[in-house]
């Protein structure tokens, strides 16, 4: 029969019986063909689960092919051997059995000669891969093998057959950087054909094999990825997200793809899944509130189901981007019966970290604080890795704070002293230093002399306020150094860009929290947030603009 015709009506199949059927009625085959049979039956007889049924494999027809490629391995065409390959792994044909022993060594033995064209190489990389997984010796060979072919005609499926295998021998890119540097080149050209399953496991590799200066692929890929986000499977999701995370990308088409596939799937996505999405907004300061709305939703329902770790990953996002969702009162009520029923399974930091996040929007954990205030706990924070740093520490002051100015009714353990900190060294607390310098610029136009503020102030709280001007008892300003006669004290917040959210007016957590303890601390709080000065041209304009802001009983 015509291999044409032969290919077309074994494609027509939907089982084996109908496959064996058609076999026995054809006298003479290729070994193409019969590979090609092979590869069919193992496409309709193996699922996630295996082989469907394993009686199949004591078939005549079946045992008929197999027999051909054992006794025949020399005579067969290298597609047929490869195909064959396969077809026989996918099977679950025992590895150790004379004919795949056979089929191993004609393959390695070709390998050797040369003989092996760059497709051929990919199929028995994948084989190998499959067989013997990442150990396998053989794999290392094929690399050499592969520096030496011209690379440019390589098909998407060859391409990403090559990553894999380098992902698995070289690790860390440096060796066969050579190669990596055309095929990226290579790849460069045909994202716009991947698949999402191929664009993922590209990612996946770029990630693993370090390729930080591969900038204008990772970037058509997460581009690219963009329009594969409701075809993604939950883990090729995952890789896409951590190489986003890895490079340090955000592109906001993609962004929005989030948007409209997480709150229509959240509740049949993987909680893996959707922590690593909470994680890729969280460290990109996205606050995407269809994404958070959505993900609020599926913790009131799913819960229960969640590891410890899945639980802090759901909800820490939202005190880190100061975010409270329209279901919130129901949120917080599911987390705290969560906690009561869970805490002793909470890893020390976890627990911390997400107790510390809850504070930051008002959610007081108060039933739980006389834990984390305890020796003990203490105590295995200080033995599990971070340990006690100036971070954890920060956390611990920040939550002792927060009950001392937020919560007088709490009547629990405090924090000892030694273990609270006099500043909390957050990113965020450092002010814009190009925004800082317009606005000391302005006042000093506004009050004449630079006596009459002081800037980047502590304070006996933990805080530092960025300006700081005294006023007595008439509202006159007092030089910043005076200490008597001191009526009113105002803290100017000169808020950049890094105290928002991506794209936002939100502040931050951290920052909200730090202005709502100053007021509760006596101080006058005046945010200066970027977005209102930015377009201000001149000194001029500045100063009249804070006088407006800071002193707007004798403004005009």
């Amino acid at each position: 029969m015509d291999e044409q015709l032969f290919f077309k009506k074994l494609n027509n199949l939907c089982t084996s019986k109908e496959i064996f059927y058609f076999l026995s009625s054809v006298e003479v085959m290729s070994d193409t063909m019969a590979s090609g049979a092979l590869q069919k039956i193992s496409e309709v007889e193996v699922d996630d689960n295996g082989l469907k049924n394993p009686g199949l494999l004591e078939n005549e027809v079946f045992r008929a092919l197999c027999f051909q490629f054992e006794f025949e391995s020399s005579k067969l065409s290298n597609t047929g051997l490869l195909n064959a390959l396969q077809a026989l792994i996918k099977l679950r044909i025992d590895p150790q059995s004379t004919l795949m022993t056979s089929l191993l060594s004609e393959s390695e033995e070709r390998l050797g000669r040369g003989q092996l064209t760059a497709e051929n190489l990919c199929a028995l990389g994948e084989s190998l891969l499959e067989l013997e997984g990442p150990s396998c010796a053989t794999l290392e060979q094929i690399v050499n093998h592969m520096q030496e072919r011209d690379i440019k005609s390589w098909s998407p499926r060859e391409i990403v057959m090559v990553y894999k295998i380098l992902e698995v021998t070289v690790r860390d890119g440096k060796q066969c950087q050579n190669l990596l540097n055309r095929l990226n080149s290579v790849t460069l050209r045909t994202v716009s054909q991947l698949s999402p399953n191929f664009a993922s496991v590209i990612l996946n590799s770029l990630v693993v094999l370090c390729q930080t200066r591969a900038v204008p692929l990772v970037t058509a890929l997460c581009k690219h990825s963009a329009k594969h986000v409701p075809y993604f499977t939950d883990h090729e999701l995952v890789n896409v997200l951590e190489a986003f995370l890895y490079f340090g990308q955000k592109v906001q088409v993609f962004t929005e793809a989030l948007e409209r596939h997480v709150p229509k799937s959240i509740h049949t996505m993987h909680p893996q899944t959707v922590s690593k999405v909470m994680q890729y907004c969280c460290k990109k300061m996205i606050l995407s509130k269809p994404i958070f709305d959505a993900v609020a939703e599926g913790f009131i329902s799913s819960a229960d189901r969640l590891t410890t770790d899945q639980i802090a990953a759901y909800i820490i996002p939202f005190g880190t981007l100061n975010y409270l969702p329209p279901s919130a009162s129901s949120l917080f009520r599911k987390l705290e019966a969560v906690l009561h029923t869970r805490l002793r399974h909470f890893q020390p930091h976890t627990l911390l970290n997400l107790l510390h996040s809850c504070v930051l929007i008002q959610r007081y954990p108060i039933n739980f604080l006389p834990k984390i205030f305890s020796p003990y706990f203490l105590q295995k924070l200080q033995a599990q890795a971070p340990g006690l740093n100036r971070v954890v520490m920060s956390q611990l002051t920040q939550l002792f704070l927060t009950v001392t100015l937020e919560c007088p009714f709490y009547e629990g353990p405090k924090l000892l002293s030694k273990y609270q900190v006099k500043a909390f060294p957050t990113p965020q607390s450092s002010p814009d230093v190009h925004l800082f310098k317009r606005v000391k610029r302005g006042l000093l136009y506004l009050l004449k002399k630079r006596i009459y503020f002081a800037s980047e102030v502590s304070t006996p709280y933990f805080y530092v306020v960025d300006i700081e001007i005294k006023l007595d008892e008439e509202g006159f300003v007092l030089p910043a150094a005076q200490l008597e006669e001191v009526h009113r004290r105002i803290a100017l917040c000169v808020d950049g860009q890094n105290r928002f959210c991506a794209h936002s007016h939100n502040l931050l957590g951290e920052e909200a929290i730090k202005q709502r303890h100053l007021q509760l601390l006596g101080y006058e709080v005046v945010q200066i947030p970027f977005f209102e000065i930015e377009n201000l041209q001149n000194t001029r304009k500045i100063a009249d603009y804070l006088h407006k802001k800071i002193f707007p009983c004798t403004y005009g």
